[in-house]
């Protein structure tokens, strides 16, 4: 799902919610009326059955449907009179309105776990009701906060205070879902001078490309009142840290990388020999005064290890910061709701007991560690009341699951979009436009054999009824067209020229950036890998090892592989090409014209170019440094303190006009207002990635017009993934049914567009 159609009231109305109002300060609004009349009635319907003996356990395999699917409103069960289910029968008893509503909607087994589930635990049966009484705050823009060097825009001051009282309510924190570029970091930083000092530290976790971008903005912000520490593995003084020494810090910011890796040397262990020493985490250890979870859909996947480590971290007020709350699948909001522990609907619950629990504590035999019942006995409330008919096809338990999520989401998250605020954000426009060239003769003779080649053997899986088989093959052959339209020679110089002492990871043949092993020994860049599972999984196919087509299996939680960053760049594709006889691709040149132009105005304007290929960015840098321009790069390779380096580079040098970032490593969580003009060198299916590109210089402190260019090479894939990317875009923000459409995944249709352009 889009976030911006997630938080616009294509899916879930929060225009309609005191939340979305709030920004005026007069909304008026109130929530949309969710059928907790019925509700209340079935309740008492079920109370009425259990005293007649009707609620009985689970014997039958009746179908599996969903509670709400007992269809039209129950009888009042205190009434005897006629409705529509018919008169009584002549000459017998009077029957009750119960017996009618029992023969017309017998229930099944599902509805009677339900049952069962709320006879353990009443405090379900009032569910929505309860939401429904609980306050939604509404934000006022309080005084400048005195100890805050940087005056803060009125709906910023509004978040604050919205977040100062979510604090004082029972949520005790929430989420801040500003769309990208509105300033949720200055809002989470005045939140935590709002009640400083602290006896406790503040506990924030971010991407690896924020940690020096956070301690700088913190610093700057509160004019170094807080004392701030850059926690990071890698570095020899933060090995030895105990708890006492945290203590020490008003703030203490860590990598999700780092947190996953210290839970994971806590929980499982490193091995040293045949011995396996656990190391105790001590952040783990420390009961936060607040947890900050920076670009919090880093956790969107609950059974990740970053995940599991977030959930096991304590504080006393707990907070999510996220422009795309959720990306692909309704699901992902779950992970938001576990962390910030929003009861009940992060919680699991036993239908034979009253225990309930927010962590998933199943031993080996899959028993509950706390109660030892099944896991099969126990039960999500988010999947039976909101996911589950969500993304069902009952479109009428669909939309009342989407009333009852819009409930839940204006009692615990504040989402503002630029387009409601940019007289106050003083924002310049934004403008997109699509680059178009076609490919030189040589190109394309080149590129037409490998579409042909490609085309005919996804043709082949087709006619033979083996695609699912051979799904690793296909997201191959889209990966050679892609790399064939940026330029030739990202296919025909692999890094099997040289290099062995690098990883390489088996999807893009670049460098690995955060390499991560299957378990047949073959490397991957994270990222890659994620997206190549996530597209297999929604296609419907067991996704196999691209290398060598054994089941994949990858263990997401094993340790951080590191590598030799002297190493990796000695095997740049640079010194693997003879240069002097090196020639330009369409795109490179596409590039260096637009660049070009740019210096023609009387300004310097600065340009960030992103591509997903280091390769890539490789070429243009030599391209683009032998045409004049001065550049910087920023990478997978890079520690935390390279990459800060290079965006201090960038923003301090005013000779320096070109960034050139690599989208794994820095896509997200940059603040680069310096730069007006982004250019997207290769698309993607996935547009979310794009958007979170734009935004890294249109944001608050951006001074002039903003240009996003996206490269295009006409009559190849890409301009059928661009056209695929508007068709998903399109469908996201005119349907109801969002989850249905998982924008990180590729459908068989979206495949034949692809290859074969119909």
């Amino acid at each position: 799902m889009d976030s911006v159609a997630f938080a616009e009231g294509k899916a879930v109305s929060f225009k309609e919610s005191a939340v979305q109002g709030s920004s005026s300060g007069k909304s008026k609004t109130r929530d949309r009326p969710v059928r907790t009349a019925s509700i209340a009635t079935r309740i008492a319907v079920k109370n009425e059955l259990r005293k007649t003996g009707d609620i009985v356990a689970d014997t039958d395999d009746e179908d599996d449907e969903d509670w709400d699917s007992l269809g039209p409103t129950a009888p009042d069960v205190s009434e005897g009179s006629e409705d529509d289910t018919g008169p009584n029968p002549p000459g017998g008893p009077p029957r009750s309105n119960l017996d009618i509503w029992r023969e017309r909607h017998h229930l099944t087994r599902r509805e009677r776990k339900r049952v069962n589930l709320e006879k353990q635990h009443p405090q379900l049966s009032g569910l929505w009701l309860d939401l429904q009484k609980t306050k939604i705050i509404t934000p006022v823009a309080g005084t400048q906060p005195p100890s805050i060097t940087r005056k803060l825009k009125k709906f910023q001051l509004e978040g604050v205070d919205w977040m100062i009282k979510q604090e004082k309510s029972a949520y005790k924190g929430g989420l801040l879902g500003d769309e990208m570029g509105m300033g949720k970091t200055i809002q989470a930083v005045s939140l935590i001078m709002s009640d400083f000092p602290a006896k406790k530290p503040s506990l924030v976790l971010v991407p690896p490309v924020a940690l020096m971008q956070w301690q700088n903005e913190i610093l700057a912000y509160t004019d170094g009142k807080l004392k701030v520490h850059v926690h990071h593995g890698s570095k020899p003084h933060c090995k030895n840290m105990k708890q006492k020494d945290f203590m020490k810090f008003d703030v203490v910011i860590v990598s999700y990388n780092t947190l996953e890796s210290m839970y994971r040397k806590q929980e499982k262990g490193w091995s040293r020999g045949e011995v396996i020493i656990k190391d105790r985490s001590p952040i783990h250890g420390i009961n936060f005064h607040r947890l900050i979870l920076d670009e919090a859909h880093s956790i969107k996947s609950r059974n990740s290890g970053v995940a599991k480590a977030c959930f096991a971290l304590k504080g006393t007020f707990k907070w999510c910061l996220s422009g795309t709350p959720v990306q692909n699948r309704i699901g992902e909001f779950f992970s938001l709701l576990r962390f910030l522990e929003v009861r009940p609907f992060a919680d699991y619950f036993c239908e034979k007991c009253p225990c309930a629990s927010v962590h998933w504590n199943m031993d080996e035999e899959y028993k509950c560690k706390q109660c030892g019942h099944a896991s099969m006995e126990h039960a999500s409330i988010f999947n039976q009341e909101l996911l589950n008919p969500i993304v069902g096809d009952n479109v009428t338990l669909r939309n009342e699951a989407m009333d009852k999520l819009h409930l839940l989401t204006a009692r615990v998250m504040l989402r503002r979009m630029k387009t409601d605020h940019t007289s106050s954000m003083e924002l310049p426009p934004k403008e997109i436009v699509i680059h178009n060239e076609f490919f030189g003769e040589i190109e394309r003779d080149f590129s037409g054999s490998i579409m042909t080649n490609t085309t005919r053997e996804f043709d082949t899986y087709v006619s033979r009824g083996v695609m699912l088989n051979n799904y690793a093959n296909i997201f191959g052959l889209i990966m050679q067209m892609r790399q064939v339209a940026n330029h030739p020679d990202l296919l025909l110089k692999k890094h099997s020229d040289g290099g062995q002492n690098v990883l390489v990871c088996n999807i893009c043949d670049e460098a690995a950036e955060d390499p991560i092993r299957s378990r047949c020994k073959h490397e991957f860049c994270r990222k890659c890998i994620k997206d190549y599972v996530a597209a297999a999984e929604g296609f419907g196919a067991e996704p196999d090892c691209p290398r060598c087509h054994l089941a994949l299996s990858i263990d997401w939680e094993q340790p951080e592989i590191e590598q030799d960053e002297d190493i990796v760049k000695k095997t740049s594709i640079i010194n693997r090409i003879k240069m002097e006889d090196w020639t330009s691709s369409t795109k490179i040149e596409m590039l260096v014209y637009d660049l070009y132009k740019l210096r023609s105005k009387k300004q310097t304007l600065k340009s960030i170019v992103f591509s997903q290929f280091t390769s890539m960015l490789q070429l243009i840098e030599w391209r683009l440094r032998r045409a004049g321009f001065t550049t910087v790069m920023l990478d997978g390779s890079m520690s935390p303190a390279q990459r800060q380096n290079s965006i201090d580079y960038f923003m301090s040098n005013p000779d320096c006009e070109v960034f050139l970032v690599s989208l794994k490593a820095g896509g997200v969580a940059l603040n680069l207002t310096e730069a007006s003009r982004v250019f997207i060198v290769d698309p993607w299916w996935n547009p979310a990635a794009e958007w979170q590109s734009a935004d890294r210089c249109h944001r608050i402190g951006q001074k002039r017009p903003c240009v996003i260019t996206r490269l295009c090479i006409e009559d190849s894939v890409e301009s059928r993934m661009v056209l695929l990317q508007e068709k998903k875009a399109a469908m996201i923000s005119g349907t109801i049914n969002n989850d249905k459409v998982a924008m990180d995944r590729l459908s068989p249709e979206d495949l034949e567009f692809l290859f074969r352009g119909t």
